[in-house]
């Protein structure tokens, strides 16, 4: 099965987190399973006509992070559940990148807090 994966230049999120937060999206909603093989670093830049250094980055960071595993003889594959992040790691890494975000945008906290409870809220 090919590695659903679309990088788009004009977001001003680098290629590299851009497949990396891919993969976990994949990861996360099962249509990676764990034991699933991802493609080689070179197959994959070449398919997103990226470079290898990029590919490998992103392959590096979700090794580090739990949710892949690499060896010579199988490659990059997903790691067990029992192995990846929870819930609760998710949520603080993307509140992390929220609140840098925030920052960024020169906002005070409390209108941060306002527009995450409104997101919230917008869901439900």
């Amino acid at each position: 099965m090919p590695l659903k994966v679309v990088v788009d230049t004009d977001l001003g999120i680098a290629p590299w987190r851009q497949v990396r937060d891919q993969v976990v999206h994949l990861i996360t909603t099962g249509a990676l399973a764990p034991g699933a093989r991802l493609p080689p670093i070179r197959q994959l830049a070449r398919d997103l006509a990226l470079a290898s250094g990029t590919v490998a980055r992103a392959y590096r960071e979700l090794e580090e992070d739990g949710w892949v595993h690499t060896a010579r003889a199988r490659g990059t594959v997903v790691a067990e559940a029992a192995d990846r992040p929870g819930k609760a790691a998710l949520l603080r890494a993307a509140a992390d990148d929220y609140a840098r975000a925030a920052r960024e945008l020169g906002v005070d906290p409390g209108e941060a807090l306002t527009a995450v409870a409104d997101a919230l809220e917008s869901l439900q």
